[in-house]
C-alpha cells in the first residue's frame, strides 16, 4: 500500500467568512418578489418608451 502524506495547515481563520441572521427592520422581500418587481418595471418602462408625447 502507498504510504500517506498528508501534509496538515496551520489552523488560523482567513477566507472564513461569518454570516449572522440579524433581524433588522425594514421590508422582507423573496427573491421571487424582487424579480417579479423589475419585471413589471422593465416592462413599464417598455410601454413608456413606444408612447407618443404628442409634441
Amino acid at each position: 500500500m502507498a504510504k500517506d502524506n498528508k501534509r496538515t495547515l496551520p489552523a488560523s481563520g482567513a477566507g472564513i467568512v461569518r454570516y449572522f441572521n440579524d433581524d433588522t427592520s425594514g421590508i422582507k422581500l423573496s427573491p421571487n418578489q424582487v424579480v417579479i418587481g423589475c419585471i413589471i418595471i422593465a416592462i413599464l418602462c417598455i410601454a413608456l418608451r413606444f408612447t407618443t408625447s404628442g409634441s
